[in-house]
């Protein structure tokens, strides 16, 4: 590639960047906010970038073949993407579409060979892209009804009686609100990333990867399940006010730890 080229691309490339300031400080409030459900957000950028320095030796040994055609079509479609979505403030959007301009600048750069194998370094900055708040209350909804529902039917089993209402988990002495934080919507996005990411580093054969991480959803309500048991039982046996305390914070950090063991786990056992 000439060196005048080059110039345009990275003049190009610092022009986007300064385009998406508004987006990416939109992303790193949603990163930083308070109970954020995307506080992973952060790492995934410096996790893409690993990726690619992981690659550095294989990326070396590749031909440089810019291809311009679908290269300036990513980079336009991106670009179009974004102005639309800047115009209503749909950073969600925006955020998808900077996926797109990477592509485009890969392509307009260095080609399609380097695209395919820098492919899931750039896709996986998905995962940084927060989700609206209207889809995050709708699957938070769902999943503290879903999950209070089966901590119920097992608290039970245990021949502890209880009963759900709502999203309020009633035992004889106590009761359990399971609020937005607990629904577990924050570790299944951050265990969707971690059993994408597993799989993709795992040496498994593909329907195997893809069996890991289709795992990772599983795993996320079963953690969050043993999570809000284990908050219906101190509570019933020890107040509702212990349980809500220093116990449940313990209890969310505690979530990440089991799922990662049965992420674990189940690598393992498709390693076999």
């Amino acid at each position: 590639m000439k060196k005048e080229n080059i110039i345009q691309l990275v003049i190009i490339a610092a022009v986007a960047l300064i385009a998406y300031i508004p987006t990416i400080g939109w992303m790193y409030d949603r990163w930083t906010a308070a109970e954020s459900y995307y506080s992973h957000g952060v790492l995934i950028p410096i996790i893409s970038a690993f990726l690619v320095w992981l690659k550095r030796k294989e990326l070396a040994a590749i031909d440089i073949v810019p291809v311009y055609s679908w290269g300036w079509g990513l980079f336009a479609a991106g670009i179009l993407i974004h102005l639309i979505s800047a115009f209503w403030q749909v950073y969600f959007s925006s955020g998808i579409a900077l996926i797109l301009i990477i592509m485009g600048l890969v392509l307009l750069a260095l080609g399609s060979t380097y695209l395919k194998r820098l492919l899931f370094p750039i896709l996986f900055l998905i995962f940084m892209i927060p989700l609206p708040m209207v889809a995050i209350a709708n699957i938070s909804f769902r999943l503290k009804l879903f999950a209070s529902q089966i901590s119920v039917f097992f608290v039970n089993a245990m021949g502890i009686r209880a009963v759900r209402e709502g999203s309020i988990i009633k035992t004889a002495h106590s009761y359990l609100v399971v609020e937005d934080p607990c629904s577990g919507i924050r570790s299944l996005i951050a265990l969707i990333a971690l059993g994408c990411l597993m799989a993709y580093l795992s040496k498994l054969s593909r329907p195997r990867k893809i069996i890991l991480f289709l795992s990772s959803m599983p795993i996320a309500v079963f953690s969050n399940v043993i999570r809000i048991i284990a908050l219906t039982l101190v509570s019933e046996m020890y107040g509702s006010e212990i349980a809500t305390g220093t116990f449940h914070d313990v209890m969310g950090v505690l979530v990440f730890v089991i799922a990662f063991i049965c992420l674990t786990a189940v690598s393992k056992l498709l390693h076999q």
